[in-house]
C-alpha cells in the first residue's frame, strides 16, 4: 500500500471575505511532500487564488455551496462537499485546522470518508501519513500513522511557521454542494453578536494570559488593554476561569483551548502541568511573576520577578 499522499485537499478557512493567515502554515506542512495541493473554499474561491498561490496551492477548488447561510454554514452540508470533492478529485489527504470550525467539521468529514484521523496535530509528514501530537498533559509527543487510501489531519494553528513556495493555481469549480439534505438543522446564524475587535485564541500569534494572580476579574481589564496595544488574544489559567473572572473561551490548558503562538505572556501563573499541556509549544514564553519559584519562570525564556500591577501598567504605556 502507498503511504505517500500525493494529491492532498487542504480545508481553508476564511474571516470576513478573507483567508486566515493561520491557513498558509499548513499549507506550508501539506507541502512538504510535494504533492499536489489543493484549496477546498466554501466561499471567496474567486478571489484567493493568488494568497493561496503564494503558499504552494496549486488548484483552487469551489465547492458550490448553496448561498443561504443556514444551509452553507451547516457543517454537516459542508462535510459532504468536502467528501464530494475528494471522490470526485481522488484525493488520497485531507487537511484541516483544529481550530473551533475545524473540530466540527473535520472529524465529520473522517466519518463519512471512513477514513483514519489525528487531531490537533504540531507536525504532519506525508510521505509516511504521520501526524505528531501532544498527549498526557504534553509529557509525551506521539508519531501516529495512519493507513488506509484516505488519510485525514487536523493541524493545530500556529503549530508551523508559513513558509512563501509560489506556484500557479488553476479554478475549478464543483457541484459537491448539491447535497443538503442532513440530520443537522442550522436554525439561524448571527455574526453581529461576535467581538470582531478580539483575535481568536487558538488562531493568536501573541496571547496574554492571566492566572490566579490577577486576584479579580476587573484587574483582567489590564490584560484586554495589553492585548488590544499588542494585537494579542486574552488567556487565562482554569483558576481564573472557574472564579467567574472570564469566560471559558480565555482558558488555555489540558481543559481548555491548545495554542501555539509564537509569544506567550504569562502573568501571575503558577504554571500547572494541566496549564503548560496548552502552551508549552509556544515559541517563545514571557512569565510575569513574585515568585521566581514558579513552574511558568522556571520554563520560561525570559521572566520578570515583580508586582505585574506596576509592571502591565509600564508595558502598555511602552507599546
Amino acid at each position: 500500500m502507498n503511504q505517500r499522499m500525493n494529491k492532498i485537499g487542504i480545508i481553508i478557512e476564511t474571516e470576513n471575505g478573507s483567508v486566515k493567515e493561520t491557513n498558509f502554515g499548513m499549507i506550508t506542512l501539506a507541502n512538504r511532500g510535494n504533492a499536489q495541493l489543493y484549496a477546498l473554499m466554501g466561499e471567496n474561491a474567486a478571489s484567493a487564488g493568488a494568497s493561496l498561490a503564494e503558499y504552494g496551492i496549486t488548484t483552487v477548488v469551489d465547492l458550490g455551496l448553496p448561498e443561504e447561510a443556514t444551509v452553507r454554514l451547516n457543517p454537516d452540508v459542508r462535510a459532504k462537499a468536502v467528501v464530494a470533492a475528494v471522490n470526485e478529485l481522488g484525493l488520497d489527504g485531507v487537511f484541516g485546522l483544529s481550530s473551533a470550525e475545524g473540530k466540527d467539521l473535520i472529524p465529520r468529514v473522517a466519518a463519512y470518508l471512513d477514513a483514519p484521523l489525528v487531531m490537533d496535530c504540531l507536525d504532519v509528514d506525508p510521505e509516511n501519513k504521520t501526524g505528531r501530537t501532544s498527549q498526557y498533559s504534553g509529557k509525551v509527543v506521539a508519531d501516529i500513522q495512519l493507513t488506509g487510501d484516505i488519510a485525514v489531519f487536523g493541524i493545530r494553528p500556529n503549530a508551523v511557521k508559513a513558509e512563501a513556495a509560489q506556484a500557479e493555481a488553476t479554478m475549478v469549480s464543483l457541484a459537491a454542494g448539491a447535497d443538503t439534505s442532513s440530520a443537522l438543522s442550522l436554525v439561524s446564524w448571527d455574526e453581529s453578536s461576535a467581538d470582531d475587535s478580539q483575535v481568536s485564541l487558538a488562531e493568536a500569534d501573541i496571547i496574554v494570559a492571566g492566572g490566579r494572580g490577577m486576584k479579580n476579574g476587573d484587574n483582567f481589564s489590564l490584560l484586554f488593554d495589553c492585548a488590544d496595544k499588542m494585537k494579542a488574544a486574552v488567556g487565562a489559567s482554569r483558576v481564573a476561569v472557574d472564579e467567574g473572572w472570564v469566560p471559558y473561551a480565555h482558558q488555555v490548558g489540558q481543559t481548555g483551548e491548545k495554542v501555539s503562538p509564537s509569544v506567550y505572556i504569562a502573568c501571575g501563573i503558577s504554571g500547572s502541568i494541566q496549564h503548560f499541556a496548552g502552551m508549552k509549544t509556544a515559541k517563545m514564553i514571557i512569565a510575569v511573576n513574585t515568585d521566581e519559584n514558579a513552574a511558568m519562570v522556571a520554563n520560561s525564556d525570559y521572566y520578570v520577578l515583580g508586582d505585574l500591577f506596576e509592571i502591565l501598567p509600564e508595558i502598555i504605556k511602552q507599546i
